[in-house]
């Protein structure tokens, strides 16, 4: 009965881990929030050596996580306009993109990699495009379904986060 019910499971989620994903996909909007970005597997076969994620508009501070074998770059990008503020502190400029290299990361075993982040204040579906560089080729992860389009409908959809409105 428990093996059975161990590979119903492992049926279930294969379908949903043939690309980058973000775990939880749904949080609730304003507050801050700890992702996991799983990467299932490498480029054909081809160990993975990199993951870049694309912050999204909005996301105003973003902390990655250290993983051993792996060094972080952040790359930071100005901000116009009404500058938020946080903590009392205006904010001028936040991240613009996370790149974990390192590894490698055989494309037979999968890993998560980490962000904490402060979440913009409305109600909406946020996109993490992802490139995956592997020893050999890269997947990028970084279509966003057009209006009324499904993610599932997507060669490489960008992982999704869905922002759910604060309780009143």
């Amino acid at each position: 009965m428990i093996a059975a019910a161990v590979l119903a499971a492992a049926a279930s989620v294969t379908p949903a881990a043939a690309h980058v994903t973000i775990q939880p996909k749904e949080a609730v909007a304003g507050n801050y929030f700890q992702a996991a970005f799983n990467v299932p597997h490498g480029c054909d076969g081809s160990s993975t050596v990199a993951i870049r994620v694309k912050i999204p508009a909005g996301v105003i501070s973003v902390k990655p996580q250290m993983k051993p074998g792996w060094t972080v770059d952040i790359k930071m990008r100005k901000l116009e306009g009404d500058l938020p503020k946080l903590h009392g502190k205006t904010i001028t400029e936040t991240v613009d993109e996370v790149a974990w290299r390192g590894g490698p990361l055989p494309d037979n075993l999968y890993d998560s990699f980490g962000l904490i982040m402060k979440l913009p204040d409305n109600a909406q579906t946020l996109y993490f495009p992802v490139v995956q560089e592997c020893e050999k080729g890269v997947s990028r992860w970084i279509e966003i379904p057009a209006a009324g389009q499904k993610s599932e409908t997507l060669h490489e959809p960008a992982p999704a986060l869905r922002l759910t409105p604060k309780a009143p």
